[in-house]
């Protein structure tokens, strides 16, 4: 599920300029990215920030971690959000164009096993975890579940998620062939909330969702408590050209300040300190 969304603040013109960062950067933050990050958190900063009178709107563009550096490297985005660290050939890339990206590490997630509320498995070790994704363990009954083929729904190949999920839970090795590929986190989770014999895996902020439960791994269960101990806990980071100015360094002062800390929380992820 792409995300798409804009914020104007009442009373503001907003310029149609296209591909610049310095005068459209002062009426428009153009933010792209991580589908994780997109969905929820970032659009909830951006309110947050309109509402202390940021004097800027947003638009936000949520379509999976590697557009957040195609996006800065074509000038198209002032901020680019990502739920991995951006890799050596796309800092690469990014530099072939003029643009040196500067990281910002502004908020933790928990990536946790979702299942079908109606499936009796509550915990899986993490050689379990990785069996199932990567389709070793094919059948419910092999892990303690109602006998039934496994369902698994992903992320897509453009998620910075779904090559997180197989650094952490899977050693690098490949998903099963039989694999969904999803857009979004709504979507695994929906997808799963009506197949009794789903699995897959979503941020900490979407594992409350209707007819779905996050289950432990390793017998310990994805809640901030457990942050550190967590095997599938990650940060998050925001990117730009070079060192902010401007109503970009606002923004990304606000999501790291009190304020912004406080926003995170409420939307289910965790302070970056």
């Amino acid at each position: 599920m792409k995300h798409r969304n804009i914020f104007n603040l009442a009373g503001l013109c907003v310029l149609a300029l296209l591909g610049t960062t310095g005068a459209d950067a002062q009426t428009k933050l153009r933010i792209r990215g991580s589908d994780t990050l997109g969905a929820k958190l970032v659009p909830q900063w951006a309110e947050g920030f309109t509402k202390a009178g940021g004097g800027v709107s947003f638009d936000i563009a949520a379509e999976g971690s590697s557009t957040a550096f195609s996006n800065l490297a074509s000038g198209s985005a002032e901020i680019g959000m990502s739920s991995r660290k951006a890799k050596e050939d796309e800092i690469t890339f990014c530099k072939t164009k003029g643009v040196f990206l500067k990281e910002f590490e502004v908020a933790w997630d928990m990536m946790a096993v979702i299942v079908n509320k109606n499936n009796p498995v509550t915990n899986l070790t993490k050689k379990e975890v990785a069996g199932i994704f990567t389709g070793a363990i094919k059948d419910w009954s092999e892990v303690g579940g109602t006998p039934g083929p496994i369902s698994i729904y992903t992320r897509n190949t453009s998620s910075g998620t779904y090559k997180d999920w197989m650094t952490l839970a899977m050693k690098g090795k490949d998903y099963a062939t039989t694999s969904q590929k999803m857009a979004g986190n709504e979507q695994i989770a929906s997808e799963v909330a009506s197949n009794r014999a789903g699995v897959g895996y979503v941020g900490h902020a979407y594992i409350h969702g209707k007819d779905i439960k996050a289950i432990s791994t390793d017998g310990i269960k994805p809640d901030g408590a457990n942050l550190k101990t967590f095997p599938y806990s990650r940060p998050t980071f925001l990117y730009t050209n070079g060192e902010p100015t401007g109503k970009v360094k606002e923004f990304i002062d606000f999501c790291m300040s009190p304020q912004g800390t406080k926003i995170t929380e409420i939307v289910g992820f965790f302070p970056a300190k």
